[in-house]
């Protein structure tokens, strides 16, 4: 029996409105996050939030806005529900010195659906290192997004070539009920 998870990566708002192309490309991806987290969490999928969180030593203006309490590092309202639960990561992978891991295995987690910003990197990072934990991995093809549209095809490519099923989220979801219901027989 499949058991699955949401992980959603920086959908923070100093990373969504980092420069005009990337609220660009975010506007258009934004819709479709949404309306996917909110089927997941119809069919009781637990949505978990990667929130990038820097430690407070970073010399640039853009990562000081990820440290904890800043305006910047909050995850955005528009994904945030109150079942949501939130995971502070220090880097791009997901799980890279968290308790991503214990949240998942306390949850019996079996498939990781790993979604948000930035398809080439926090999102095949964590589903890389989801992979090398044992994980199945699913990647929806428009719920990832990058600034550059070619960025988020080439790692979707190589996604899909190394160590994750891309599908789009309409399958994903079909995927969730069919295992429902195969639970509940």
């Amino acid at each position: 029996m499949e058991r699955f998870a949401v992980l959603t990566n920086d959908l923070q708002y100093a990373a969504m409105n980092k420069h005009p192309e990337r609220i660009e490309a975010v506007k258009k991806f934004l819709p479709h996050q949404i309306h996917f987290l909110k089927q997941a969490r119809e069919l009781s999928v637990p949505v978990i939030h990667l929130q990038l969180i820097k430690d407070g030593g970073e010399q640039n203006w853009h990562d000081r806005q990820f440290v904890r309490g800043a305006e910047g590092a909050r995850i955005i309202d528009e994904v945030l529900d109150d079942s949501d639960i939130i995971v502070e990561k220090p880097k791009d992978s997901g799980f890279f010195h968290t308790n991503l891991d214990d949240v998942l295995k306390e949850r019996n987690i079996t498939t990781v659906i790993i979604t948000g910003m930035q398809t080439q990197i926090c999102v095949q990072t964590t589903a890389a290192d989801a992979f090398f934990r044992g994980y199945k991995v699913i990647v929806p093809s428009d719920v990832v997004v990058s600034t550059k549209e070619m960025d988020t095809e080439r790692a979707l490519v190589w996604l899909e070539k190394y160590c994750a099923r891309v599908l789009g989220s309409d399958q994903i979801i079909d995927l969730i009920q069919q295992e429902a219901s195969l639970d509940q027989a």
